[in-house]
């Protein structure tokens, strides 16, 4: 790991002797790439430094305390030790989960596609209860959410419901969403009073941009109907709602929920980028690796991550075992502990993958 962490402090260096080269300075676009690179290593190589620091001061410690001193300065020496020591541990953890190779897409924004499943109407309330969670959780991150394809119920829930989450890396958080989340609670619909059980699926697939997935204008049909549902006097008498087909895949989307016909066939392109992103993904990476199927789960959608008990207000994530008793507040978009628990219990078995000579720094 040290002779890793040297090399990222001398391309760091490097970096910053470009940032005050003049033929840098000159070329916007290279001088963006070194400002990003250098921003990227930027708490890497201070904790490094820092790291190195209190490694020197072990050394110098070590060096006094085999000198013969009075009591009263070696008692001084041995807790300095013990706090110097406990310092470098902490300082190696943190490089430790700093060297963690980052995913790429967590900086993305997301397109969430959420549908109900077993249990009829009740499934479509709790997919529209899902929603609400989502959208508030993502109101206290400071994001912006757009729907952009929705099939309400009378009752107000969704058969499905399609929306894209903007901001602050998005992507990063609501990745370990995907899956079968699954309720279980007395309906509005159910007149004795027996729980029942249902489930939604929902699907975080990054936002894809024109240059990560190319589509050949050749390999999709356009189809262009009337908009059903609610809606107002445009439903039924306007054809704005688009249909797209990509035929080399088979996959389907619709949009209806703009009065635009145009603002629908940009939602729809959005959404097949999106899924054709992720099909290309899951077909370059072949099987799972161990790591996601042991612990945050593969994030697929047949695979149950979540039991959502309003009897006893309790939310299980079964994935990492993790039980919390405030399910109203979750429900209200207070996700922060959930997340947190699985971005941390991903690192750890990061850490566990990593060869043994990745996770050990040698003794000053």
């Amino acid at each position: 790991m040290l002779e890793k962490l040297e090399g990222i402090e001398n391309r760091f260096v490097e970096l910053e002797q470009q940032l005050g080269d003049q033929a840098v300075l000159a070329d916007m676009d290279q001088f963006r790439d070194c400002a990003k690179k250098h921003a990227e290593l930027s708490e890497i190589v201070t904790t490094f430094r820092e790291f190195k620091a209190i490694c020197s001061e072990i050394d110098d410690t070590q060096t006094l305390l085999e000198e013969d001193l009075e009591e009263e300065l070696k008692e001084l020496a041995d807790t300095e030790m013990v706090e110097l020591k406990e310092k470098k541990e902490q300082l190696e953890d943190k490089l430790k989960h700093l060297l963690i190779p980052k995913d790429p897409r967590d900086k993305k924004n997301v397109i969430v596609e959420i549908r109900g499943g077993a249990g009829g109407e009740e499934a479509a309330l709790f997919a529209g209860d899902l929603f609400r969670m989502y959208t508030h959780y993502s109101e206290r991150q400071g994001w912006k959410v757009e729907i952009l394809s929705s099939h309400p119920t009378d009752m107000g829930g969704f058969k499905e419901i399609i929306f894209q989450v903007n901001g602050d890396h998005v992507f990063s958080k609501l990745k370990y969403e995907s899956g079968v989340h699954r309720v279980q609670r007395i309906p509005v619909t159910e007149s004795g009073g027996r729980i029942h059980t249902s489930a939604a699926t929902v699907a975080v697939l990054p936002e894809a941009e024109d240059v990560d997935v190319e589509i050949n204008p050749q390999d999709i049909r356009i189809d262009i109907f009337c908009s059903s549902g609610p809606g107002g006097q445009s439903v039924n008498t306007t054809q704005s709602a688009v249909r797209i087909t990509h035929l080399p895949t088979g996959i389907v989307v619709s949009c209806q929920d703009e009065k635009s016909q145009h603002k629908n066939k940009d939602k729809a392109m959005r959404v097949l980028r999106a899924r054709l992103l992720d099909r290309a993904e899951e077909e370059q990476h072949g099987e799972i690796s161990s790591m996601r199927r042991s612990l945050v789960g593969s994030g697929d959608r047949s695979e149950r991550v979540r039991t959502y008990n309003f009897p006893q207000g309790r939310l299980s994530d079964h994935r990492i075992g993790l039980t919390i008793y405030q399910l109203p507040e979750i429900l209200a978009g207070d996700l922060d502990e959930v997340i947190t628990a699985l971005v941390m219990a991903q690192r750890s078995e990061q850490l566990q993958q990593q060869k043994p000579d990745q996770v050990k720094t040698k003794e000053k």
